[in-house]
């Protein structure tokens, strides 16, 4: 019995941390797979670096997507694309 008591406080620390750290980056990066399977062409979308641009094409042998800038196209993977950052682009505008 003494040698479960001592061990518990180590398992509380593990669940704490699953329950505060670990679970909710899972949840947030099968988010931004969910994500990036879901982009069509002319989705607006925002890359993690900050481009702004619209989803030209894809290229599935890469796992890369072609954004149309006002510059040109360019290729990036698609776990370039930002979840946030997209969903703050393609939210209407507040009404005054």
């Amino acid at each position: 019995m003494e040698q479960i008591q001592s061990f518990l406080p180590f398992i509380l620390i593990f669940v704490v941390m699953y329950f505060f750290m670990i679970r909710p980056q899972m949840q947030k990066a099968k988010k931004e797979r969910k994500f990036a399977e879901d982009l069509k062409k002319g989705d607006r979308v925002v890359t993690k670096s900050g481009l702004h641009g619209k989803v030209f094409d894809f290229s599935e042998k890469n796992n890369a997507i072609i954004i149309e800038t006002g510059s040109g196209k360019l290729t990036y993977d698609k776990s370039a694309i930002s979840l946030e950052m997209s969903q703050k682009l393609n939210q209407p505008a507040d009404k005054k």
